[in-house]
């Protein structure tokens, strides 16, 4: 029940897209019939030019070449629509399919940051490239399919039972056969697709974050491990396409062979009626009576008839992939976006940079509590340093300031104003982010150092190139600040990035910064003239820090300590030093 459920949903889902473009759907609605209407016809004249060759005896060729041509005007002229038909349905599966994409990828920015903790990118990916790629060949060929079929059926099965009614009878017993059968074995196969399509999303995850992570890969020696992991990946997708593609690819042989055995049984039993009707046995008038042109009508008709319903079961196995592949990007277009603002949510115009967290506790998963009573103040202007072991909680107190999560406990304020109650599009460019994993976008170094101000000029973006201290890189480059920067950046140094995305913050006029280690990836020396210039440019803003070479945050205002998701201590350097603590201790081990 919840299979046929989940299919009707989706047929009806995939069906809004495709009314949603009526004008095409109805052309090639339109086109449909009159192709078929036209392809119908030419049985009906083959069958007239036989009777006209039996009854003139072949003296009389006249009315055998009117029916001939009419016939062959029915069959060209069906084809030509056909071609139209053809060329209407893949504009409209192209036109559904970019609605597809586009409501998918606009999903995928609402969704929560904890969505993306939780599912690989390379099955968003598979989602968004495979899966409606798979619903695209569905819409623009087997539709056309489906829909020519279910019109050939009907319009043979008018024709059939208007040359002979007996005879017709045959397909009372080998068409619901066909459908029982068909039935069965679309419920086994269905979800052989599901897993099909899994297998590969998996496998698209695996493939892109080892590919991500290649030069540790060979730098560790690790090629033949990791290539054995993808093979076991890849054999084990390999097994869930071959099963869905086998079991699915019998369904078209078994109901052929059915089709086929009606049409041996129709051939029978007309010639066996011929037969009676030359013989005399029968009059005219009888419905047992038929000449030998209504034998090769009906026996033109009976493959027509057969013909389409041995095309679906065919692609049948094609739709349970479609089906299977909607399911997947469905998913994600259903899923709860990001909890929207309070009713009364504030808007932020002037920050001053104040952030208080009181009593803040929270947990990834309800199981396991990350952060247990948190409590500390940042003053406006002040530097804030968070150290502590890695998994101690560090990133999570970042993600709870940026609201990326909601605490479970607890207060976290903004200038006196719990963050619930500002609105996070306000709450967010309060902020300005620095991570230790930087991330630029295919475009010039302007568009890349511009993206944290877009409006700002060019002698603003040198500006903050010359404080990151990376101006004179930029600008001993081939086409200087127009260099086009490969996906990621990867045809310039990782610690060039990274003084990109440090240039890009310098530039926001954010009255807050979060710094992630953000100078894990400069050299010693670069790293002192980068702590210089932020010295001077931070001034003013409220700035979060966290780092694991303690010397980078001896002058912060104020230090936190994190230890198993709590605070253990806190205050300057000084202060701390003098304590004996954890501190201290972790400090001095650098000397050590």
């Amino acid at each position: 029940m919840t299979e046929k459920k989940n299919t009707k949903g989706v047929l009806l889902r995939l069906g809004g897209y495709i009314f949603k473009e009526w004008p095409l759907f109805l052309s090639a609605l339109a086109f449909t019939l009159a192709s078929n209407q036209l392809s119908l016809m030419g049985p009906k004249y083959s069958g007239a030019a036989i009777d006209a060759i039996e009854f003139s005896k072949g003296t009389d060729l006249a009315p055998v070449w009117e029916n001939v041509i009419k016939m062959a005007v029915c069959y060209v002229l069906s084809a030509v629509l056909s071609y139209f038909l053809a060329v209407i349905m893949i504009h409209l599966s192209q036109r559904i399919v970019y609605t597809m994409r586009k409501q998918l990828f606009e999903k995928l920015n609402t969704l929560p940051v904890g969505y993306f903790d939780t599912h690989p990118t390379g099955d968003i990916i598979s989602r968004i490239s495979y899966d409606i790629d798979t619903i695209n060949s569905s819409l623009s060929h087997d539709l056309v399919q489906v829909m020519t079929s279910i019109y050939t059926v009907v319009g043979s099965l008018v024709f059939m039972w208007n040359i002979s009614k007996p005879m017709i009878l045959i397909f009372a017993f080998t068409v619901p056969v066909s459908i029982l059968f068909t039935r069965y074995r679309s419920k086994k196969v269905r979800p052989l697709f599901s897993e099909r399509s899994r297998k590969l999303g998996e496998l698209n995850g695996f493939a892109e974050e080892m590919l991500s992570g290649n030069r540790t890969i060979e730098a560790y020696g690790k090629q033949d491990v990791i290539s054995q992991r993808f093979n076991d990946r890849n054999e084990t997708a390999m097994n869930a396409y071959y099963n869905a593609e086998y079991y699915g690819a019998t369904l078209g042989p078994s109901v052929n062979f059915i089709n086929n055995l009606s049409m041996s049984l129709v051939a029978m039993l007309g010639g066996i009626l011929y037969m009676l009707s030359v013989g005399g046995k029968v009059s005219e008038s009888s419905v047992f009576f038929i000449t030998l042109g209504g034998v090769a009508q009906f026996v033109q008709y009976s493959r027509k008839f057969a013909g389409p319903i041995n095309e679906f079961a065919n692609i049948l196995h094609e739709f349970q992939s479609a089906f299977s592949a909607a399911e997947r990007v469905f998913r994600i277009i259903d899923e709860e976006p990001e909890p929207a603002d309070v009713p009364d949510a504030a808007e932020l115009s002037e920050v001053e940079g104040d952030v208080g967290f009181s009593d803040v506790s929270f947990g990834y998963t309800p199981e396991k509590t990350v952060l247990r009573d948190i409590d500390f103040h940042a003053e406006p202007g002040k530097t804030v340093a968070i150290v502590g072991p890695t998994g101690a909680g560090k990133t999570t107190i970042i993600n709870l300031l940026m609201r990326f999560y909601d605490a479970n406990s607890g207060e976290i304020t903004l200038d006196s104003l719990p963050v619930e109650n500002i609105k996070r599009k306000d709450l967010r460019k309060a902020y300005t982010m620095v991570l230790q994993d930087t991330w630029l976008f295919h475009g010039t170094v302007f568009e890349n150092i511009v993206y944290g101000k877009e409006n700002a000029t060019f002698e603003e973006v040198k500006a903050a190139a010359k404080a990151a201290r990376i101006d004179s890189y930029i600008e001993s480059l081939p086409d200087g600040y127009d260099t086009v920067l490969s996906d990621d950046g990867t045809n310039i140094s990782k610690g060039q990035r990274q003084l990109i995305t440090i240039a890009r913050a310098f530039l926001s006029d954010a009255p807050m910064l979060i710094l992630d280690e953000a100078t894990s990836n400069v050299d010693s020396r670069t790293e002192i003239k980068i702590q210089e210039a932020m010295s001077e440019l931070m001034k003013g803003r409220t700035c979060f820090v966290i780092a694991h070479r303690l010397s980078t945050i001896q002058n912060a205002d104020n230090i936190l300590v994190v230890l198993g998701g709590t605070i253990a201590e806190q205050g300057t350097h000084k202060e701390l030093m003098e304590k004996g603590g954890f501190y201290a201790s972790l400090y001095n081990s650098q000397f050590s």
